[in-house]
């Protein structure tokens, strides 16, 4: 059974609540990495129960990065295939 849920506590803490053992995590580039390596492993030493799964993203999204697609939107660009259509709006009314 999959939650999506959102938080504003530690992830250890949230997991003890829900029960949870596994943490998935999407990974874009090998940039991310480190910083999610980092971060398993402080989850790791606050909750030893956790395991951290990393999942890689589709070649095609692996470059998307939000400051490319605010940057494309800034110049007029078209971001229909980065974004879905409620953030394509939320950008065009921030850069009309």
């Amino acid at each position: 059974k999959i939650k999506v849920i959102s938080f504003n506590t530690l992830t250890t803490l949230l997991c003890a609540k829900y029960n949870a053992k596994i943490i998935f995590r999407g990974l874009r580039a090998v940039s991310d990495f480190e910083y999610e390596f980092q971060l398993a492993g402080m989850n790791r030493q606050l909750d030893n129960t956790i395991e951290t799964v990393f999942l890689m993203s589709d070649p095609n999204n692996q470059i998307i990065s939000s400051k490319f697609v605010k940057e494309i939107a800034k110049l007029s660009g078209k971001i229909d295939k980065f974004v879905t259509k409620s953030t394509k709006k939320a950008l065009m009314d921030k850069y009309d």
